[in-house]
């Protein structure tokens, strides 16, 4: 069976078709994706523009035609949190549904965080014991710790990489005084929240998710993409506390020069960093394994659950 899902986040909106069965690794068959930029292009109430919601509208028809060539036999979709706190949201979304056809599940951050938690479950395996999954996303940064496929907990904070970078870090590079701010404050924020974690005891493994822990890791040597997914790549405390301090020397345009870092993400992965050097330090972890399956195959594998189901 082919399946299509097209993910709307906070920086790309991305289709991917898998085959996949009940109890099989589902197979990517095809990507297509375009950085929007939600959760930028926003007016001063927070809402998506007209501009962007044109895109957008554009960019889903443009997948459906793809789904179609691909022979997909089941396409569904989602939206995280530029969607979901745009206050004109619920309208983009009909919109899309009366343009396109397509229905669009709107996904809380628990949500986020339990999904996402469910593919690094599925990728690492039982062995692993008990799980802390950080994912740092544009808009969100979601935690969830436990033993099963269902986390114990699951946390949503407004830390995303892209968020923090606009509402929090607007220096290019930032001054000592910016960075200084905006450290102590997304501790402080996070802090706030991290009891339910503490209390359910340290993980057996730590696992870092998403694309801004992935760039963090290959800029601190992990292997590049072109090796594969099954290489292991890991992150420790120290090597990103390196990175964060070369990043915060450098320019949106320096940073491309480093490895896996994109001109669209650049000049949000210092802010990335900083919340992934929080989080680390916060948790008491040494280090995080990176998963290459995060919140998209998570809803994968729960659709195929229900579909064998069924």
């Amino acid at each position: 069976m082919r399946l299509g899902v097209i993910d709307i986040g906070s920086n790309t909106v991305h289709l991917l078709v898998v085959d996949a069965y009940a109890g099989a690794h589902p197979l990517p068959a095809s990507s297509h994706k375009t950085e929007l930029r939600l959760s930028e292009s926003t007016r001063p109430d927070g809402s998506i523009d007209p501009a962007t919601a044109d895109r957008l509208v554009a960019f889903i028809g443009e997948c459906l035609v793809i789904a179609e060539d691909q022979g997909v036999h089941d396409l569904f979709a989602f939206a995280t949190s530029a969607l979901r706190e745009a206050p004109n949201g619920p309208d983009v979304i009909a919109r899309v549904r009366a343009e396109t056809g397509v229905d669009l599940e709107t996904l809380t951050g628990s949500d986020e965080a339990r999904m996402t938690f469910l593919a690094v479950r599925r990728w690492f395996g039982w062995s692993s014991g008990r799980l802390l999954v950080v994912d740092i996303g544009g808009g969100s940064l979601e935690l969830a710790g436990g033993l099963d496929e269902e986390p114990d907990v699951a946390v949503s904070l407004p830390l995303g990489a892209g968020r923090v970078t606009r509402e929090r870090l607007p220096g290019d590079p930032p001054t000592a005084d910016e960075l200084r701010a905006v450290r102590g404050w997304v501790r402080t924020t996070l802090a706030e929240q991290l009891r339910p974690l503490l209390t359910a005891g340290p993980p057996d493994r730590a696992v870092g998710t998403s694309k801004t822990l992935r760039s963090l890791a290959r800029i601190a040597g992990a292997a590049p993409r072109e090796e594969g997914p099954f290489v292991p790549r890991h992150l420790t405390r120290d090597d990103l506390a390196v990175v964060v301090e070369k990043l915060a020397g450098m320019d949106a345009v320096a940073r491309t020069s480093l490895p896996a870092v994109s001109v669209g993400r650049a000049h949000q992965l210092l802010a990335g960093a900083l919340v992934a050097q929080a989080a680390m330090d916060l948790l008491q972890l040494e280090r995080l394994d990176i998963c290459p399956w995060a919140l998209r195959e998570g809803l994968i594998l729960r659709r195929l659950d229900h579909l064998a189901g069924a």
